[in-house]
């Protein structure tokens, strides 16, 4: 039934997957965590909410453009199904906003496959982790995304790896400019601190640590799974799956250095960990268990959110 449904890509899924993210949003906030929120604040996080939704988009945007995964929608839901597990980070707006621009940077890192306009696909790139890194100052980290791209696509063309520091430069006078004329020009001073303080109590509650640990061994199995089954496939394919994979890793590095109570960056690694799962359904060619996996991929999320509940 799974399979059926989001086997292919319909205007439903977005449906299904959009309905369900609006209903959990709101019953995270209210009935979990039990936020109040003013009038003011309300808007405030219709407006987060609409850049997880185009978030969704943009994931789905990129499997199909770059031909990533097949044509189906289970990445999609298994980016809803994956804020199931982690309905923390529905509570962080910086996790959204910080890795919907990495989304965007991604996106054009990955397009850079097809060897056209590589220059201003290298410096668009730059500039959205850049923007990201507002959000968590640890992510300009995926600026080793970029220089892997570059090594990996044209590394001999020296022009390549001047577009970066173009990137940051104008990044830096444009914010600069902004900085002084809002009266703030110690942000950057203030907000690049690059601190490493992980939150010993976080990791001791079972809920958190399990959950990041089981989650990050599964999805590298499955990472592994699809490297496996890529086999002797076009040398594109490839390497978007190693930048793909290092996306993940660059991910996890980050979540260990900024984790708290208040701080939940986990959403940063969903994209790479729909991709090696979707890779990994796609393998499997008989349909009944194909069809099993499924149901236990949407089965076992409820159960970790009642038994996270349950223990709360």
């Amino acid at each position: 039934m799974i399979s059926i449904i989001f086997g292919k890509t319909k205007p439903i899924n977005y449906i299904i997957v959009l309905s369900f993210l609006f209903i959990f949003y709101w019953f995270v906030h209210f009935s979990m965590f039990e936020r109040i929120y003013s009038l003011g604040q309300i808007f405030w996080q219709f407006f987060i909410l609409s850049v997880l939704f185009f978030s969704v988009f943009v994931v789905n945007f990129i499997v199909k453009r770059n031909k990533v995964t097949g044509v189906n929608s289970f990445t999609i839901l298994f980016y809803g199904l994956l804020m199931v597990v982690f309905p923390e980070t529905l509570l962080d707006s910086n996790a959204i906003f910080c890795s919907f621009f990495l989304l965007l940077a991604t996106r054009r890192l990955i397009s850079i496959r097809s060897l056209k306009n590589i220059k201003f696909k290298i410096f668009d790139a730059t500039i959205w982790i850049l923007v990201s890194s507002l959000f968590y100052d640890w992510a300009v980290l995926f600026l080793i995304l970029v220089v892997a791209a570059i090594y990996f696509y044209e590394p001999k063309n020296i022009r390549n790896w001047l577009v970066p520091l173009a990137a940051i430069f104008t990044v830096l006078m444009i914010a600069e400019c902004v900085l002084v004329l809002y009266g703030t020009p110690n942000f950057f001073a203030e907000h690049y601190t690059f601190a490493v303080s992980p939150s010993i109590r976080y990791f001791s509650y079972w809920g958190h640590s399990t959950k990041l640990i089981l989650f990050s061994l599964t999805i590298l199995i499955a990472g592994i799974l699809a490297f496996i089954k890529l086999g002797k496939s076009g040398f594109g394919k490839v390497i978007t799956m190693q930048l793909i994979g290092l996306s993940f890793i660059l991910g996890l590095v980050l979540n260990v250095l900024l984790l708290s109570d208040n701080v939940y960056p986990v959403m940063i690694t969903f994209f790479p960990a729909v991709v090696f799962m979707t890779k990994y359904i796609e393998s499997l060619r008989r349909a009944n268990i194909k069809e099993i996996i499924l149901m236990a991929v949407v089965i076992i999320p409820f159960l970790v959110l009642m038994t996270s509940i349950a223990i709360k």
